[in-house]
């Protein structure tokens, strides 16, 4: 999950320094049948009620990382910063709100293809202020961890797909939102 970079490009305001994003591609739905190898986390071991707070605790943890004075610079041009880091977490967590409530509210809902690298252009993540990043975050991922904790019984196996085709329940869902979160932690720590 850590993001390196080369096709998606952009020049930064007064800079002639080339910006470039290589899309991610991969398919990290494995996540929910073995532990990730980088971060560690394993979804078979976290029981699906832990979730809402373990994305609650999550989101306060990058405030102070985001409050660093190196929070917008990119360890290398390839690598995301903490800044655009953060800023996809919180899109993350507003995207996982839209999809649950799909599947909550919808009989098996196909989601609409989200492209996350041209987001991070379109939205110039490199570019926001990282103190409002942090607030915009824990906002986010709390909304989203309270429509998780209202999820009761049979709702958890409430089935949706993703336009690739990825077949996620409620359950699966929150487990693989979970390890993307908690990898981009610890990528940028």
């Amino acid at each position: 999950m850590g993001r390196t970079s080369t096709s998606v490009r952009r020049f930064l305001p007064g800079s002639v320094r080339l910006v470039t994003i290589t899309p991610d591609t991969k398919d990290w739905t494995w996540v929910l049948q073995r532990a990730c190898p980088d971060c560690g986390y394993d979804a078979s071991s976290v029981p699906v009620d832990s979730v809402a707070d373990r994305l609650r605790a999550n989101a306060a943890q990058w405030r102070p990382v985001l409050l660093r004075a190196d929070a917008s610079s990119r360890p290398r041009p390839d690598v995301w910063s903490t800044l655009e880091y953060a800023c996809h977490v919180r899109d993350v967590h507003e995207l996982y709100l839209h999809r649950l409530h799909r599947m909550l509210t919808e009989r098996d809902p196909l989601y609409d293809n989200w492209d996350q690298d041209a987001t991070a252009v379109e939205r110039l993540y490199g570019e926001q202020d990282p103190a409002s990043v942090a607030d915009e975050l824990e906002t986010a991922a709390a909304r989203l961890a309270d429509r998780f904790d209202a999820v009761t019984g049979d709702d958890w196996q409430r089935a949706g797909r993703r336009s690739d085709g990825a077949s996620f329940t409620v359950d699966s869902l929150s487990r693989y939102l979970l390890h993307d979160v908690e990898h981009h932690l610890w990528d940028v720590r």
